[in-house]
């Protein structure tokens, strides 16, 4: 009898220990690496087009399973004030019209995945919603994603195109209204994720 009880025990330890690495396997939480990644945002001016880079940014990327690309979770955030364009007037006026000492990031939450397309060889097209908040105004977008899986990392590209006033912001203005910012802006994004 006691043969078959430690038999037993070592069996159900045996499950619990293949269901608990299985688990692990399965679901994945990765890191944004801020030094691989990029985020810059471009929009015009009646002077010149012009674009910022954003040098700080975290986030978490989670899979249900890495393999076929079925994404839990993902969030990112950029430091407002990590937002330079090497001209230190216009990241003044641009910390201005994000009201950066009150908001003082801007960040982006995936609320749904809509479909997953295998492109082959690793690259998959994601077709999501999520919450995109800038200056204290949340909304919810539509993104596509290019999504890149490798061994040892995930790129997520992507670009977004919207406006200012989308999120209640009056397009900057200088030298007393003579130079004024168009309303449409494009983010585009290279983040890696390890």
């Amino acid at each position: 009898m006691s043969k078959f009880r430690n038999l037993g025990i070592k069996m159900v330890g045996l499950a619990v220990l293949l269901f608990v690495s299985f688990s692990q396997v399965q679901a994945q939480e990765l890191g944004l690496v801020n030094k691989e990644s990029s985020l810059k945002v471009y929009g015009t001016s009646s002077l010149h087009d012009w674009h910022i880079d954003a040098e700080n940014q975290t986030g978490k990327l989670k899979f249900e399973d890495k393999a076929s690309c079925t994404i839990a979770g993902l969030n990112i955030s950029v430091v407002s004030e990590s937002l330079k364009s090497g001209k230190s007037a216009m990241d003044k006026n641009t910390y201005k019209a994000l009201n950066t000492s009150k908001y003082k990031s801007i960040t982006f939450k995936l609320t749904e995945v809509k479909n997953v397309t295998d492109k082959g060889s690793g690259v998959f097209e994601v077709k999501a919603q999520g919450d995109l908040s800038i200056a204290g105004v949340t909304k919810n977008l539509p993104m596509t994603l290019k999504v890149t899986v490798t061994d040892s990392k995930v790129t997520l590209d992507g670009e977004k195109a919207f406006k200012m006033t989308d999120f209640k912001i009056d397009p900057p203005t200088a030298l007393f209204g003579t130079i004024t910012t168009g309303n449409d802006v494009t983010v585009k994004f290279s983040s890696v994720f390890k």
